[in-house]
């Protein structure tokens, strides 16, 4: 079983989201603001607004955030696409 990794490491969080075609993102509120961040693989989804790294690790850091994913899936064989933003706390 693939265990979950924690990090607030932007490198780190930027290389993993990347490698699976990853991109940063927000939840589309309908403003120009950023809110609850989120990776966009490219899958349909029109909720989400593609934003630059340097916006998505500023409002990372104010949130106080870490990043948690895994790195293969269940049987260790594929590379996941598990995330999620939690509390560093």
């Amino acid at each position: 079983m693939s265990e979950a990794r924690t990090t607030t490491d932007h490198d780190e969080i930027k290389h993993w989201c990347e490698s699976r075609g990853g991109h940063p993102a927000t939840v589309d509120d309908g403003t120009d603001e950023v809110s609850v961040l989120r990776i966009d693989f490219g899958e349909p989804d029109e909720g989400l607004r593609r934003i630059e790294w340097e916006e998505f690790f500023e409002k990372f850091d104010e949130k106080k955030l870490a990043f948690l994913h895994q790195d293969t899936t269940e049987g260790g064989e594929e590379e996941s696409r598990f995330n999620k933003f939690v509390s560093r706390d």
